[in-house]
């Protein structure tokens, strides 16, 4: 009797490792991990352009008449931006999501500004500084629109994933994980901004 019962719970455990492996539990959990590391390098990419800000905004009041409000919008932006820091659980927060790209929306806004009046200063489109800062912000946001990118394609395999048979079972049964937030273009970004000479 010992040795059937053994075989029994061998014959179980075996059946319950094939169970698993096909059920979608690993896979799910790094989808799910996938997620988290791309927002990790979007949120990346935006403190990067939150670091730059500083040494293009004081690049720019060299510039005697520039326009204050203009920095004094930049620097508000760029103030806000940085107040809102979410943690890997904020991807299942559509509120929290909806302010940070709220918030990196307005500096973007700014800083689109910042650089269309800039072309009303020849001395200062001609200043290395500038020039490079501006090259920098250039590349910064590439990758912030690659990363966020990444970012929606990482989101789309994971909710796929927690839909999919038999994933969906899994997961209602055992994890009960949550669709993730697509990271969406703010509403400004609709429109490119004017310019007035």
């Amino acid at each position: 009797m010992k040795k059937g019962l053994r075989l029994l719970v061998f014959a179980f455990f075996a059946m319950l490792t094939v169970s698993i492996s096909g059920c979608g539990y690993n896979s799910m959990q790094s989808d799910e991990e996938a997620v988290f590391s791309a927002w990790g390098d979007v949120e990346s990419q935006y403190q990067k352009r939150s670091d730059l800000v500083p040494n293009l905004v004081a690049t720019v009041k060299g510039a005697a008449d520039f326009e204050k409000g203009t920095l004094t919008a930049v620097i508000e932006a760029r103030s806000k931006a940085t107040s809102i820091q979410l943690s890997k659980e904020a991807v299942n927060d559509p509120v929290a999501m909806e302010n940070f790209r709220k918030a990196q929306g307005e500096l973007s806004g700014a800083l689109s500004r910042l650089m269309v009046s800039v072309e009303k200063y020849p001395e200062l489109k001609a200043n290395q500084n500038f020039i490079d800062l501006q090259s920098q912000l250039e590349g910064i946001e590439n990758s912030i629109s690659v990363s966020r990118i990444r970012y929606n394609g990482a989101v789309q395999d994971f909710n796929y994933g927690i839909r999919m048979f038999p994933n969906s079972l899994t997961n209602s049964v055992l994890l009960q994980l949550k669709p993730k937030n697509y990271f969406k273009a703010d509403e400004s970004a609709k429109q490119a901004p004017t310019v007035k000479f």
